[in-house]
């Protein structure tokens, strides 16, 4: 049997405080290294694509009709188009592929 469910929330929220705490308490001075803003400038873009990209090509039954997809949808939001038109394209393109490599099998 494991711990009480208040405690995992408490270890949880203890862990988030200390993640969102650490660097207010350790970058005092403002930053002047232009590397070093340009580098945490672009750190949560990163991270988006590392958890949603493996995330898209995973997701489909092909990976072809899956980087098809993820192709229409970069190269829409790309070109500014709003992310409503971004994700319907995308899956428009998914589901048009699926039928097409299901008629060829």
């Amino acid at each position: 049997m494991g711990y009480p469910l208040w405690a995992y929330v408490l270890v949880m929220a203890g862990v988030t405080y200390l993640i969102r705490m650490l660097p207010l308490a350790l970058f005092q001075r403002k930053l002047r290294s232009r590397w070093i803003k340009s580098f945490l400038f672009y750190v949560p873009y990163a991270v988006l694509a590392a958890m949603t990209i493996p995330a898209a090509l995973e997701s489909t039954s092909s990976a072809a009709s899956a980087a098809l997809g993820l192709v229409v949808a970069a190269v829409l939001a790309w070109r500014g188009t709003g992310l409503l038109g971004v994700a319907l394209a995308g899956c428009a393109a998914v589901y048009a592929a699926e039928f097409l490599l299901g008629l060829w099998r």
